[in-house]
């Protein structure tokens, strides 16, 4: 999923969801980064974990407004799902003056328990967020999304990430069944598409949203992770 495109001052630039110089992510970065970081690529990679492992992943409750979707939000918070992580993560490389995208698709099998899955109506997941950032003068796709411990807890490998390769979902768990297919690439997006994205998890999951229509239902994919099979 490597992409190629021109250099553009957009894939650098504050935005209202990508706020980089908001004190929040400037010390979010500040505590993620070690001194040996050196270069942009240590940088990249060294923050690519702190998003992974210390924000962590739920989509329940998940906050779909303005406010909550910014990463200054997601900063403060420590919480949050696909879009918020991969927001946080975008603005964090680009407070680095590393280019930096949002990356949005539709994927199959997306991480989730048996209730999960029938909020969402199925298998298939919309609007799924990654991020594509510029390293070495190439573009390369990472996906700060599933903790390390939620991971164990559902089989599957934690996703790594050395800035030199795309970091996408493996495609078969750790007992070889099948988990993550990419269905449809919407595009690659300097700052979050907001009116398109909430519009498109209204139509497409319905069953997920919370009463009033802010974020989505209340629940726990810790609590409702099935334990692995014995063998």
């Amino acid at each position: 999923m490597t992409t190629h495109h021109r250099e553009d001052p957009g894939t650098l630039r504050a935005t209202a969801f990508l706020d980089h110089a908001s004190p929040e992510v400037r010390g979010f970065v500040a505590d993620a980064l070690p001194a040996s970081a050196t270069t942009p690529a240590a940088r990249a990679v060294a923050l690519y974990y702190a998003v992974r492992d210390r924000v962590r992943y739920e989509v329940y409750g998940a906050d779909l407004s303005r406010t909550g979707l910014r990463a200054s939000a997601v900063a403060r918070t420590g919480s949050g799902m696909c879009l918020h992580k991969s927001v946080l993560y975008a603005a964090g490389l680009r407070s680095l003056g590393i280019p930096a995208r949002l990356v949005l698709a539709d994927v199959r099998n997306h991480l989730a328990s048996g209730r999960l899955k029938s909020l969402i109506g199925g298998d298939v997941f919309h609007m799924h967020c990654l991020t594509s950032v510029r390293l070495d003068g190439r573009w390369v796709t990472a996906t700060p999304v599933f903790n390390k411990a939620l991971c164990r807890l559902y089989g599957l490998a934690p996703l790594d990430f050395d800035g030199t390769a795309d970091s996408l979902y493996h495609p078969f768990d750790l007992r070889g069944r099948r988990h993550m297919e990419f269905l449809r690439h919407h595009g690659e997006f300097d700052d979050l598409p907001y009116e398109r994205v909430v519009a498109e998890l209204r139509t497409a999951h319905p069953g997920l949203l919370s009463a009033d229509g802010s974020g989505f239902a209340e629940g726990s994919l810790v609590r409702e992770a099935e334990p692995p099979a014995a063998g």
